[in-house]
């Protein structure tokens, strides 16, 4: 096991910079995830720590020991990719012993470290057939199980359920944790599915153009977001967002969203009373709308009218799509047993302990 270390780490692809002074600690042990959309500099921070890619700037440290010019076998990694490279003409036993031959370990060990990382993963049976014979999950538990063998200090992972169906992910998801806490080796996870990051990481570190946002649990990240990128980030469906403007009157500061007055003391009591008039941001979760009819009876706050547009009836809950008065859009996760109507208005009631507010520079009051 070991911990790793980003320290001013940079990476630069001629005059475009991907990753862009990243600074980061990852415990013994700990299951970290990578998260953000396309092109935020996750997979190649991943690279960057497995000596796929070569450092621009910085130093990345496994334990106590630098790596920057180690080479990939030297680092003592193994990495799960996207694609599961596997060896198309050899068997899975092949596949998976194939980096300790390369090591020259002996047969026994190769065959005792083989079989027991396959009865692991519940693929003994298929150690004799070909990757073609194989479906997308199995082939998934090959990749990990070929990464096993070698007992790494860490293990890196691409993405490596994006090529299963929504159900093999699941279950995928469960083994992998599983497996974490098995191995108790320290986790590094690349994903651009936040469900993936909140349900796998102990920490979750979110990317957006080459820079870290926040690195966090993910109740800290859901619940306590820096800025609103990562607020709209984590969560499904997005955070609400509506502009709103500030505004004194008889001696109280309120918040103005359309015909609604937000008192500021009431439901925002933390902010600064000092804090000027600049232009501000308001947002809420789908999951703190509730329909009229169905309201706990600890949630207070102020209602909103607004007229439905669609309706996603997803089983265990009603994901509803609004237009406001001032024609903002608003989504919101009600009790499944409320009838909705297309084109109904309803007052809806938001819960006044669960507001967000941001800045003009988009960082969370």
């Amino acid at each position: 096991m070991a911990s790793i270390k980003f320290d001013q780490v940079v990476k630069r692809f001629g005059d475009y910079t991907a990753v862009n002074n990243l600074n980061l600690d990852i415990e013994d042990g700990e299951f970290l995830v990578f998260v953000g959309p396309s092109g935020c500099g996750k997979s190649t921070s991943l690279r960057l720590l497995a000596g796929l890619e070569s450092i621009s700037q910085g130093i990345i440290s496994i334990g106590d020991r630098p790596v920057n010019g180690l080479s990939p076998k030297d680092r003592d990694i193994a990495m799960v990719f996207q694609s599961y490279a596997l060896y198309p003409h050899m068997s899975v036993f092949d596949n998976m012993a194939f980096s300790l031959e390369l090591q020259g370990k002996p047969r026994a060990d190769i065959k005792q470290r083989v079989e027991s990382a396959a009865q692991q993963l519940g693929i003994e049976q298929l150690l004799h057939r070909k990757p073609k014979e194989l479906s997308g999950g199995q082939r998934q538990r090959v990749a990990v199980g070929r990464a096993i063998v070698r007992k790494p200090a860490v293990f890196l992972m691409d993405e490596p359920l994006s090529n299963l169906d929504a159900k093999l992910r699941v279950q995928a998801r469960k083994e992998i944790s599983t497996l974490h806490q098995d191995l108790n080796t320290t986790f590094i996870y690349v994903t651009h599915d936040q469900v993936e990051a909140m349900t796998m990481g102990d920490r979750i570190a979110v990317m957006k153009d080459g820079i870290l946002q926040q690195a966090d649990t993910p109740a800290n990240l859901y619940n306590h977001p820096i800025n609103k990128f990562v607020a709209g980030f984590i969560g499904s469906p997005s955070m609400n967002f509506f502009a709103v403007e500030r505004i004194e009157t008889e001696g109280k500061s309120y918040l103005k969203w359309g015909e609604n007055l937000i008192d500021m003391q009431q439901y925002l009591p933390h902010l600064q009373p000092d804090m000027g008039t600049p232009p501000l941001t308001l947002g809420i979760r789908p999951e703190n709308i509730y329909h009229p009819q169905y309201i706990p009876p600890d949630i207070h706050g102020f209602t909103i009218r607004a007229t439905v547009t669609l309706i996603e009836m997803m089983g265990s809950e009603l994901v509803v799509y609004f237009d406001t008065p001032r024609g903002d859009e608003l989504v919101a996760r009600l009790d499944p047993r409320a009838k909705v109507r297309s084109k109904e208005t309803l007052d809806l009631l938001i819960d006044s302990q669960r507001l967000y507010l941001f800045d003009c520079n988009e960082h969370t009051l």
